[in-house]
């Protein structure tokens, strides 16, 4: 054989990796015809939020994976859909543009085109004529739209609300961006409470529905988990306990059985009995309480281990097991938007409840204890027994005491009896509450989506119609929030004075703007349907491409993104818009990148700028040492001195490609085996992500060709090539360069993924491990499914196995197919 003559010069990626991005850019070969493709695979990443500081290494990260899954569905054959976008609108940008004193309508466009050039540099298979921007008027009109369907369903609905107010944001906040009380923007900004006219999405319509699909989606458990505890399902009762003039008080409790311990009631300041319930004389006190209450922030009432605060609102409540009148209180532990905003206390079986108790010199009565009293014992003898425990008593084992004709139950049979007998005498029921809550979409801030609704003083709230959309948001130079609560739109009466669309007279527009994620929750939908300008989603392109296949993202996005998702996808699948409910097949949860052992921030002056890596090492090398860093799905930590590791193998590989021979010659054995257990191994890992793993049996099968490899015979192009196949989707500049030396005129990403033969790939002797009572004596070289009595006679046969067996009882054999034999003796 002779060899092929290669340019011997080192790999440059500084030269290469430039020549194929404009190749791939002049060939299309990254373009996808969502129209003419036959066999369509939708690989989605999350789009990113266009940051000025642009693309970090975690979004280098989380988009490499994905695109290394997608590269290897295409080489398999797929027709690949892989976009890009920006979720440029939100407080991110808003907070960003007013500190360096720009607009964001100049920002963002050019923090995108930064990003869009760093992307590129990266070597994504992204198809970029499908990109968009939640900021394009071309998207935001249908987010307009899909909230006008919305509304025209029943699930679009504004009232009054509590909600989180950040005094430096000046906006609402949810209750994940509240940490310990204060605003994760600003962490020494104390949030507090505001009732402000809100638009909502009826998600809680969908509940039962977003948790029982949960068990059938293909979805990283992590984040399955995290989604079921936002939605909270829990099983309880509701019972009613009745204040003298006859008010009904019901309490929702996931422990009915504990009811004959409930020695008072305590309300929510926000409850709308309270005004009711309160004494005249007690008038004062808790209006002073309510308001001083309604200046904390949910997140900080929802905290358990804080000072209990409350007031006694002079009135009682009978409770409906004992007949015996309770004090009514008000505490701020309690929140309306659990339950019923009302609770029985059980301070011998609640810590907060106890604590509270405690403070204010209310009953705890034990109504649990962990064993019955002996049925010999005097009373107060079997009193003393079943009190002997500290209380508060807080299990669901034990049994009931104090509790009627219920004593001696236990708990979880308690719940079902005193519920029932409570539902007979019309004082309970059965109940299953949920902790998720209606979706809040407005936003008192100017960056993002104008709400499409206009109020009249003589037709009430009216819809936009649907011709008159885009609902442009003005470009105004004012787009600093205040302390009024309201958007910086509703300083601009030229903007928000309009005709109303039914009558014709002077009407007002809504000047909130809706939520950023509202415009995250159908981004999936748009992206095959770009080139459409008259619809939000064209129906078959929808059909064709939908859902998604392959979503990646991180786990940061679990809740709230993909549960809104989900919550959008239902409500257009209900009014006959799409044909599936669930948007997303297939999801894993990337890891999170460390560098040096700790987390990146700008104080520790650790965070890796991907520019700078791409310019010394290039593309590929960053990306696959990213990949290499641990396990894809768990993350890594990026040291420095690492990465040389990584370009030293793409040289050898380099190397070894300059050897291949022209010509037919006999392949050696031992590197045709490893060549298909790797090609097995590796589509193997990249499938389940475990990119790290992929990357190693690459890196074994180089060295078995760097063993055989002859200087005059030169490599087989049967051993070569497959190699670089296998190596396109992580270092896709790289393999072009390799894959057009070999002679190849199109692209190795059109090429197809290797094949593998199970006869091949089979070792030709395994070694099996030989034990004698658990203990090694002994190791055989078999071939590959050896029965297990040949395996135990050569065992048997053996000098160092048989001095251990001679003469003894061979009482069994315990054989592992080609690893291990155990004899016992």
């Amino acid at each position: 054989m002779s060899e092929q003559k290669l340019d011997t010069a080192v790999y440059d990626p500084m030269t290469v990796e430039p020549k194929w991005r404009a190749r791939w850019e002049e060939r299309g070969t990254n373009s996808m015809d969502v129209a003419a493709a036959k066999k369509p695979y939708y690989q989605l990443m999350m789009f990113p939020y266009p940051s000025a500081e642009g693309l970090h290494v975690g979004n280098v990260f989380a988009f490499v994976g994905n695109d290394i899954h997608g590269r290897f569905r295409r080489l398999q054959g797929w027709d690949v859909f892989e976009p890009i976008g920006f979720d440029a609108f939100g407080i991110h940008s808003e907070n960003y543009a007013l500190k360096v004193n720009t607009h964001p309508g100049k920002l963002i466009p050019a923090n995108i085109a930064r990003f869009k050039e760093q992307l590129k540099r990266t070597g994504l298979m992204v198809n970029w004529e499908h990109v968009l921007a939640t900021t394009d008027p071309d998207y935001y009109h249908w987010t307009q739209w899909i909230f006008l369907k919305l509304y025209e369903a029943g699930h679009a609905v504004k009232k009054q609300a509590p909600v989180n107010w950040c005094p430096e944001c000046k906006t609402v906040l949810a209750n994940e961006q509240v940490e310990d009380g204060y605003c994760e923007r600003h962490p020494g900004t104390r949030v507090h409470q505001r009732y402000l006219s809100q638009w909502f999405f009826t998600i809680t319509k969908y509940v039962e529905r977003l948790l029982d699909n949960l068990e059938t989606l293909d979805w990283s458990e992590s984040t399955r988990t995290m989604q079921a505890n936002w939605i909270g399902r829990s099983e309880g009762a509701e019972l009613i306990f009745e204040a003298p003039a006859g008010t009904r008080i019901p309490v929702y409790t996931t422990r009915p059985d504990t009811v004959f311990g409930a020695t008072y009631l305590v309300l929510a300041p926000e409850h709308p009995l309270v005004d009711e319930l309160t004494a005249s004389e007690q008038q004062n006190e808790v209006g002073k309480y309510r308001r001083e209450a309604g200046q904390k922030d949910v997140v900080t009432r929802k905290v358990g281990d804080r000072e209990k605060t409350g007031v006694f609102t002079g009135t009682y409540a009978r409770n409906p097991a004992t007949g015996e009148s309770v004090p009514i209180w008000i505490a701020d532990y309690v929140l309306m938007e659990y339950g019923t905003g009302a609770i029985m206390a059980v301070p011998g079986h609640d810590e907060r409840d106890f604590e509270f108790a405690e403070k204010f010199g209310l009953e705890i009565r034990r109504v649990v204890a962990a064993s019955s009293p002996s049925p010999s014992s005097p009373p107060d003898q079997a009193r003393a027994e079943v009190e002997d425990d500290t209380l508060p008593y807080i299990s669901w084992g034990g049994v009931l005491v104090n509790s009627g004709q219920f004593d001696g139950l236990g708990p979880a049979e308690g719940v079902k009896a005193i519920t029932a007998w409570l539902e007979e005498r019309g004082s309970g029921r059965t109940k299953v509450q949920f902790r998720l809550h209606d979706w809040c979409i407005s936003r008192q801030r100017y960056w993002g989506p104008p709400i499409p609704m206009v109020y009249c003083d003589g037709c009430g709230t009216v819809p936009v119609p649907y011709d008159d959309l885009p609902v442009l948001l003005p470009e105004i130079d004012d787009f600093k929030p205040d302390e009024s609560g309201m958007s910086p739109l509703a300083r601009h009466e030229e903007w928000y004075r309009v005709p109303c669309p039914k009558c014709g007279k002077l009407a007002r527009r809504e000047t909130d703007v809706s939520d950023t994620f509202l415009d995250s929750a159908w981004y999936f939908l748009r992206y095959p349907s770009t080139k459409f300008d008259d619809r939000a989603f064209d129906p078959a392109t929808t059909e064709k491409w939908l859902p998604v296949d392959s979503y990646i993202g991180g786990n940061e996005h679990a809740v709230l993104h993909l549960m809104y998702s989900r919550f959008i996808t239902m409500v257009l699948h209900d009014l006959g818009l799409l044909n599936f409910e669930e948007p997303f097949t297939k999801f894993r949860a990337h890891g999170t990148i460390v560098k040096d052992g700790a987390k990146m921030s700008k104080s520790r002056g650790n965070v890796v700028v991907p520019d700078d890596y791409i310019d010394k090492w290039g593309a590929d090398t960053f990306r696959m040492y990213l990949m290499f860093l641990g396990p894809y799905l768990e993350g890594g930590d990026f040291r420095d001195e690492g990465i040389a590791g990584m370009r030293r193998f793409l040289d050898r590989v380099w190397t070894l490609t300059k050897k291949m021979a022209t010509g037919a010659g006999e392949l050696d054995r031992g590197a045709v085996r490893k060549l298909h257990q790797t090609i097995k191994k590796v589509a193997h890992d990249i499938e389940g992500l475990h990119y790290n793993t992929a990357i190693s049996a690459l890196m074994e099968y180089s060295n078995t060709l760097r063993a055989i490899e002859d200087d005059e015979a030169g490599l087989s192009r049967e051993l070569l090539e497959p190699l670089i196949v296998m190596l396109a989707p992580f270092a896709p500049h790289f393999s072009e360069e390799c894959w057009e030396r070999f002679g190849h005129a199109d692209s190795v990403h059109d090429a197809s993924w290797p094949p593998f033969d199970e006869e091949l790939a089979r070792a030709d002797e395994v070694e099996v491990v030989v034990q004698v009572n658990g203990k090694v004596r002994g190791r055989l070289r078999v071939a590959p499914g050896t029965p297990e009595a040949e395996v135990v006679e050569s065992a048997m046969a053996d000098e160092g196995v048989s001095r251990f067996v001679t003469g003894r009882e061979v009482r069994k054999t315990i054989y592992v197919q080609d690893r291990l034999v155990n004899i016992v003796v």
